[in-house]
């Protein structure tokens, strides 16, 4: 069974044991997060059901795994033949979660 769920703007696919990385979000490792913005279901061979927008009763349910920080990205600007560069960093905070179940 998978599920199709937004959260921080974004939209992932998730399946029971599936790892993944999503915006940062409010919480301590090992804590238990329930995602209820559930866009469609489907899987098991049973037919798809899909929200207009979200698919009322239906949540997600995860476990944290860790709160951490991207690898950086480095942004440089520069003007050819002016000497002018910018040199500027930066490095997006994620929560790294584990989907634990799916209730349709």
């Amino acid at each position: 069974m998978y599920a199709v769920i937004e959260t921080g703007g974004k939209q992932y696919r998730a399946s029971v044991g599936d790892k993944f990385r999503v915006e940062k979000l409010p919480g301590e490792t090992s804590t238990e997060i329930i995602f209820d913005k559930v866009l469609a279901v489907g899987g098991n061979d049973t037919e798809a059901r899909f929200g207009n927008p979200y698919i009322t009763g239906a949540r997600v349910t995860a476990e944290i795994i860790k709160q951490a920080r991207a690898d950086k990205v480095l942004v440089f600007k520069y003007k050819s033949k002016k000497n002018i560069r910018k040199m500027r960093g930066h490095r997006q905070y994620f929560t790294e979660v584990v989907i634990r179940s799916i209730e349709a």
